[in-house]
C-alpha cells in the first residue's frame, strides 16, 4: 500500500465536513503496550481532541485534519483497520479461558487467528465476527455477521446476525465441532455469500432474500 492510499484508507469524514477519523488494526481488541504507547504519543504531539473506545474492542482518533493522517500513521507504525471498505472490519473477541472464570474455549486466541485469516479479503459488504469463550456469549456471536460460541465439546457456528436498525438473530449451523471445522464452515458460508450476495448487502439481509435452508444446502 503507498503512503498516499494509506493516508485515506479506513479514513472517516467527520459532520464538520473537515475532520477525519482513523481506527488501527487492533486484532481480536488485545492491544500490546508498545501500540498503546504509540497511540498515546501520536495523541500527545497532534493534539487529537478525542479518543474513543469502539463497539468492536478497537481505538478511533477523532478530529484530524487531513493533512495529518499521513504523518500519523508514520510515527504510530500500526496497520490501518478499516472502517468503511467492503472487508473484514474486526472480530469481537472476548477474554475466553485465558483469563475468564466461566470461559470453556480460547475466544481470544481464536478471535486473533480468525482476524489474521480473513484480513484483507473483499466482500460484498462489511463483515464482523463475534467469538465468545461460553454460552454466556459476550463476544456478541448471534448478532455478528459470523459468529463463534465455545461449549465444553466445541465450537457452534452462526451466521447471518445483524445488532443493526434492523436487528437479525444469526442461524445455528453446526454444534460442537474443532477448531478447524468451525472456521471450514465459516469459510464455505462467506464464500457462497461472496459468491451470490448482491454490493452492500449483509449478511443478514442476504440470508433473509435466499432463506436459511438454500444457504444450509450449500455449505452443509
Amino acid at each position: 500500500m503507498t503512503e498516499e492510499k494509506k493516508t485515506l484508507k479506513g479514513a472517516i469524514l467527520q459532520r464538520d465536513k473537515k475532520t477525519y477519523a482513523i481506527v488501527p488494526r487492533i486484532p481480536g481488541g488485545l492491544i500490546q503496550l508498545k501500540d498503546l504507547k504509540s497511540i498515546a504519543a501520536v495523541a500527545e504531539k497532534y493534539e487529537i481532541p478525542i479518543i474513543k473506545i469502539t463497539s468492536g474492542h478497537r481505538i478511533a482518533l477523532v478530529g484530524m485534519e487531513e493533512e495529518q493522517l499521513g504523518p500519523i500513521w508514520q510515527d504510530m507504525g500500526m496497520d490501518v483497520g478499516e472502517a468503511t471498505e467492503l472487508c473484514l472490519h474486526y472480530v469481537q473477541a472476548c477474554p475466553g479461558n485465558t483469563v475468564c472464570k466461566f470461559g470453556v474455549q480460547d475466544a481470544l486466541g481464536f478471535g486473533i487467528e480468525l482476524e489474521k485469516h480473513y484480513a484483507g479479503r473483499d466482500f460484498p459488504a462489511k463483515v464482523k465476527i463475534g467469538v465468545s469463550g461460553c454460552p454466556f456469549c459476550c463476544g456478541e456471536s448471534y448478532v455478528r455477521d459470523v459468529g463463534f460460541m465455545g461449549k465444553k465439546n466445541g465450537w457452534t457456528v452462526i451466521f447471518g446476525g445483524n445488532s443493526a436498525r434492523k436487528p437479525r438473530v444469526g442461524d445455528v449451523l453446526a454444534e460442537d465441532i474443532s477448531k478447524e471445522e468451525a472456521v471450514a464452515l465459516a469459510d464455505k458460508c462467506l464464500d457462497y455469500y461472496r459468491e451470490n450476495a448482491k454490493t452492500r448487502e449483509r449478511t443478514a439481509r442476504f440470508v433473509e432474500r435466499i432463506g436459511i435452508e438454500e444457504l444450509k444446502k450449500n455449505v452443509l
